[in-house]
């Protein structure tokens, strides 16, 4: 039997839930090393890129020309943006590749500077184990989600979705959330605030919506789910180099500036599916529980494990077996 629905008012208290719980170990780290930035870049909000076909290239029917179009405009947006946050007066930066898992960035067009670390996939090796977002930790200064997109379902955003199209709704202690939320927990995990987006302007608005203060740069509007329309990339690129330094600025200037996200645990995460036979699916994952016909849901006591419990993604992660 499916669980009640429960009372509006516990909504509200859950919601309030995902905000709070900000205590003393968030108090903000001395700056007297310069800053760690953890950059984590996605491929829909890139500068310049406008269709469907040019972010989504795995798909049957893309041109190669296209996809390579769409490679290309991402590794000049990274360039530029890694760019913007050395000459901020970055230390250490952490340049993420995370669309489609990663892979879409060549280090061999990137630039060289040793205080930039570069990882081409999302998941990789630390400390012999096998994790997401390699490098993230107590010493991350910020987060910055790059090139990101709005949640799914979102009006007039530009190819709205989580990490799955199979997620409907995604909630964190009664809140909706997108990859935005999700990555932002995670960090949060380790006190690390989220400071700065850039993508359409859907998806900046989503993020200014649940974390006031953080900086942003909109640099494309969608026109329709699929295609939109914006500054050119070299102007976009501009207005993203802005934002970098100004993000970085406030984060020296006043740490507590940005909170990072720690919703209160134990974490309640709420997944409704698209389909029922998704629900089934994640219904039989340890630790899940159906609510109804297309929602399941975990609680959990780490925000670091926002989506492991369906995905298997965060840390201590089975280890690929080899033939």
């Amino acid at each position: 039997m499916y669980r009640r629905r429960l009372h509006g008012w516990v909504f509200l208290l859950a919601a309030a839930a995902l905000t709070s719980a900000m205590g003393a170990d968030t108090a903000p780290r001395p700056k007297e090393n310069g800053l760690k930035i953890f950059m984590h870049w996605d491929m829909e909000g890139t500068s310049g890129l406008f269709t469907r076909e040019h972010a989504w290239y795995w798909e049957e029917g893309v041109r190669r020309e296209v996809a390579d179009e769409g490679k290309e405009l991402l590794i000049a947006d990274v360039n530029s943006a890694v760019r913007a946050a050395l000459e901020a007066g970055v230390e250490e930066l952490i340049v993420c590749d995370t669309h489609h898992g990663g892979g879409n960035i060549r280090i061999d067009k990137m630039i060289k500077d040793p205080r930039v670390r570069y990882l081409e996939r999302s998941v990789g090796i630390e400390d012999g184990k096998r994790r997401w977002m390699p490098g993230m930790d107590e010493t991350v200064d910020g987060l910055m989600l790059m090139a990101h997109h709005a949640k799914p379902g979102t009006e007039g955003a530009f190819l709205p979705h989580a990490q799955t199209l199979t997620w409907a709704d995604i909630k964190i202690n009664g809140q909706s959330v997108g990859e935005i939320g999700i990555e932002s927990c995670y960090a949060g995990h380790w006190n690390v605030p989220l400071i700065l987006v850039q993508g359409d302007e859907a998806a900046c608005r989503e993020a200014g919506e649940q974390f006031p203060g953080v900086v942003t740069a909109a640099v494309k509007r969608a026109d329709s789910p699929e295609r939109c329309t914006g500054l050119d990339a070299e102007s976009a690129r501009r207005l993203t180099a802005r934002r970098v330094a100004e993000a970085i600025e406030k984060l020296r200037k006043d740490a507590r500036a940005f909170k990072p996200l720690r919703p209160a645990l134990p974490m309640t995460v709420r997944i409704r599916m698209t389909t029922t036979e998704a629900a089934q699916a994640a219904a039989q994952k340890p630790g899940a529980e159906r609510i109804d016909d297309h929602t399941v849901e975990a609680r959990l006591e780490r925000q670091c494990d926002v989506i492991k419990w369906i995905t298997g993604t965060g840390l201590d992660m089975e280890m690929k077996k080899t033939p």
